[in-house]
């Protein structure tokens, strides 16, 4: 009889459940449900509805029963920094407030007068992104005090969903590590930090590693869906999974996780606190054993998503590619520009900062995306660049994981851009890395070798340049 293991990948525009099992050696995965995701405009506030959410969980869950593959384990990936403060009921104080919302304009500024910036990169190793929990936590605590003071738990977005399950509290260690708050050095919160910027320390639990156990589906839930099993942490930050699955086993690896953001950089054994690295604006997210994803965040394909939805005829990604692939204008942008996280109009601001950078300014469909795609793919190629710089070595290839290895004229140009070999897929990374863990946990694979090995075989993977 089958086993099979239930990925929940819930990224900022929609999720799905995705279940895997092992047939002659090879790993398979096969999509059972799919929904919509996106931050509500709540009064003027980003937020996310995590009960809404909550349920779609609990729907993919009814429909794995329907079609009679229960999971053994189960595992859900989100993306990170976003967040709920539970009180000692463990109702949610305030509203669960998205990264994208302006709430966070001018934290930076608090946080640095009680810690300056490059002592807190030498403390946490991650890059500023104003987003980041650290001035979340402080958006919070100027205009409402009170909600630090009342706060019993802070859970991150996954470890929230987990504890609806089963009704456990843990804070896993790569999603933490998103926040700007972890020690690279012990693994651990700074809690000298957390108490020099006055954030309660008492909500926060001691960090859980992947391929710890949280619990069983609670009765409630178990009544409500129709079975039982265990869920198990993966790597809850979706970058953290994504990266599992490059389909390498190459120590000296590049890789771009590429979805509504790009994710790209290579993994390391230690951490890289230094000012230049700062300086570069690289990042040490935690990874899985103990391993540091040293990346960037680029924008990513959040702005062709966007302006997507902005064209007058609905046009799918495939024929966007088609209208850029033929235009030859010259125009770059630079893609990490705080101008493109949240415009009320991404095709405007795209035509703004041409214009305003004195280059042509796009007009149609094509030239818009085309001007997107090159900068993506020239952000890329500076980025390897700097990569080589800090670490001294040569990378021949470029491993594209996700959804945006399909995005065949974006990978093309990132070959012409970077000068190097484009590896593109598997694209569904982050749920193969999701359930890698389950199985290694499992004893399915013995080692994280064994099981990228597995994934190079299991999943089409195509070369370009």
């Amino acid at each position: 009889m089958e086993k099979y293991y239930l990925a929940v990948d819930i990224g900022a525009s929609s999720g799905r459940h995705m279940l895997a099992s092992m047939k002659d050696g090879k790993m398979q995965l096969e999509e059972v449900y799919r929904f919509p995701n996106g931050m509500d405009d709540r009064n003027g506030t980003l937020c996310w509805d995590v009960d809404r959410l909550f349920s779609e969980i609990k729907n993919g869950l009814k429909k794995c029963r329907e079609i009679g593959k229960i999971p053994a384990t189960m595992g859900i990936d989100t993306w990170g920094v976003d967040f709920v403060l539970l009180d000692k009921d463990d109702r949610i104080l305030g509203d669960t407030v998205g990264y994208r919302d302006s709430r966070t304009e001018g934290m930076d500024a608090k946080v640095y007068d009680i810690i300056p910036q490059d002592e807190l990169y030498a403390r946490t190793g991650i890059q500023k992104q104003i987003f980041n929990t650290v001035y979340q936590l402080m958006a919070v605590k100027q205009s409402h005090p009170e909600y630090l003071e009342q706060a019993e738990s802070i859970l991150m977005i996954p470890d929230y969903f987990n504890f609806r399950l089963t009704g456990v509290k843990k804070n896993e260690y790569t999603e933490a590590t998103t926040g700007q708050l972890i020690s690279p050095q012990t693994n651990d919160w700074d809690y000298e930090l957390l108490d020099m910027l006055g954030y309660n320390k008492k909500m926060f639990r001691p960090v859980s590693m992947p391929g710890t156990v949280v619990g069983n589906l609670t009765e409630e839930v178990q009544k409500e869906v129709g079975f039982n099993c265990t869920v198990v942490l993966p790597a809850t930050h979706d970058t953290g999974s994504a990266v599992l699955a490059v389909p390498t086993n190459d120590d000296d690896a590049v890789y771009i996780s590429s979805g509504t953001w790009s994710l790209m950089g290579i993994e390391r054994k230690e951490a890289d606190c230094s000012m230049e690295s700062m300086q570069a604006n690289f990042t040490n997210e935690g990874g899985y054993d103990h391993r540091f994803r040293y990346l960037k965040n680029i924008m990513g394909l959040w702005m062709i998503q966007s302006v997507k939805k902005e064209f007058a005829e609905d046009l799918s990604f495939a024929q966007i590619c088609e209208m850029a692939s033929k235009e030859t204008i010259p125009s770059i942008v630079d893609c990490n520009d705080d101008c493109f996280l949240a415009p009320k109009s991404m095709i405007k601001a795209v035509q703004e900062f041409c214009r305003r950078t004195g280059q042509q300014v796009p007009e149609t469909v094509g030239e818009i995306s085309s001007v997107i795609y090159n900068s993506l793919a020239k952000c890329y190629g500076d980025t390897v660049e700097e990569i080589e710089a800090i670490t001294g070595k040569k990378y021949s290839t470029i491993y594209v994981v996700g959804g945006g290895s399909n995005a065949g004229y974006l990978n093309e140009l990132t070959a012409k851009y970077t000068g190097r070999t484009v590896s593109a897929g598997p694209s569904e990374a982050t749920a193969i890395g999701n359930v890698i863990v389950q199985m290694l946990h499992d004893g399915v694979f013995v080692s994280l070798p064994e099981a990228r090995t597995c994934v190079k075989e299991s999943f089409d993977v195509k070369i370009y340049g």
